[in-house]
């Protein structure tokens, strides 16, 4: 199944960017055999007519809210993030179904917490027929729901992202975000390392792959670990403190989801793609990271630092 047309939707995300920049990479041309939605999602008739015209052998979902400044926004928009998170979620899925259109989301994974069964530290992971658990944010809640919908489309490949990682301090990326905050938690999680894993999210759009994957590299990583090497390869200065779960409740609206997904499925399914245990993975990351911060003149002068 080649990928001849492309149709992505989130052309103005993050996520959205990087698979623009990617396929480009890749050879395609836009206006060609790449194309960027202009539509909402939740615009039922206006998608149809898109895909009509466009008529993609493969669908890119990378749309959605996930909140400004973060998932907070969401407990105070919850319409709007049901609007986009899963009507408009659903609806594209469904659309494609009608046309018979592969279609990849880029969901989440932050539907999970440790529980009994899945103690933190067990190494025992959440598995893709375990349902969410974790309802302590409208903007989890609402993912955990409109996945059990998706899998029922034989169409829809649901990639479970988490904590996303990119090889720069692009606000978006999690090192980006815990580093810049006043305290951090320190508490293991799956992540996932888009450098390696969004060229693979394209393999298994090639290879027509569907139903849900944990879409993370395998193993756990804590924030300090994720810290010391930022220290380690980036800004030997740089310093953080902790606080704990709940010091952190008490200046958040909604929850924040800590787990650890089981990606054997993944790793399995792709035996033609470079997925390293996380720990390994993000020594890459800071080593590219490092590279890419020289070139663009932020290492080493202009750095973030902590105001005294």
């Amino acid at each position: 199944s080649v990928m001849s047309t492309v149709l992505i939707f989130g052309k103005n995300g993050w996520i959205g960017g990087k698979l623009i920049e990617l396929l480009q990479e890749q050879g395609k041309v836009l206006g060609k055999d790449l194309f960027l939605a202009e539509n909402r999602m939740q615009n039922r008739e206006s998608v149809a007519a898109e895909l009509d015209k466009i008529k993609p052998t493969h669908v890119l979902n990378a749309a959605g809210v996930t909140g400004r400044p973060n998932v907070d926004w969401c407990e105070d928009h919850k319409a709007e993030t049901v609007q986009a998170n899963v009507i408009g979620t659903l609806n594209l899925s469904d659309l494609c179904e009608e046309r018979g259109i592969h279609c990849t989301v880029f969901a989440t994974g932050c539907i999970f917490e440790y529980d009994d069964a899945h103690p933190l530290g067990s190494g025992k992971g959440f598995t893709e027929e375990d349902s969410a658990n974790f309802t302590a944010s409208w903007y989890s809640k609402t993912k955990g729901m409109v996945e059990q919908m998706l899998a029922i489309y034989k169409n829809t490949l649901v990639l479970r992202v988490r904590m996303p990682i990119s090889d720069d301090l692009s606000p978006r990326n999690f090192i980006t975000k815990i580093m810049k905050y006043d305290n951090v938690v320190n508490i293991p999680n799956s992540m996932t390392v888009l450098y390696e894993l969004l060229p693979a999210s394209l393999v298994m759009a090639e290879k027509k792959l569907t139903g849900i994957y944990n879409f993370c590299n395998p193993g756990v990583i804590s924030h300090n670990e994720m810290l010391d090497l930022y220290i380690k390869y980036i800004d030997p200065t740089y310093t953080y403190t902790n606080f704990s779960l709940e010091d952190q409740d008490k200046i958040l609206k909604a929850g924040r989801s800590n787990n650890e997904l089981n990606c054997t499925k993944l790793v399995d399914a792709l035996p033609e793609c470079t997925i390293n245990e996380i720990h390994v993975a993000c020594e890459l990351v800071f080593q590219r990271m490092k590279e890419n911060l020289t070139k663009d003149g932020t290492y080493p002068d202009k750095l973030f630092k902590r105001k005294k």
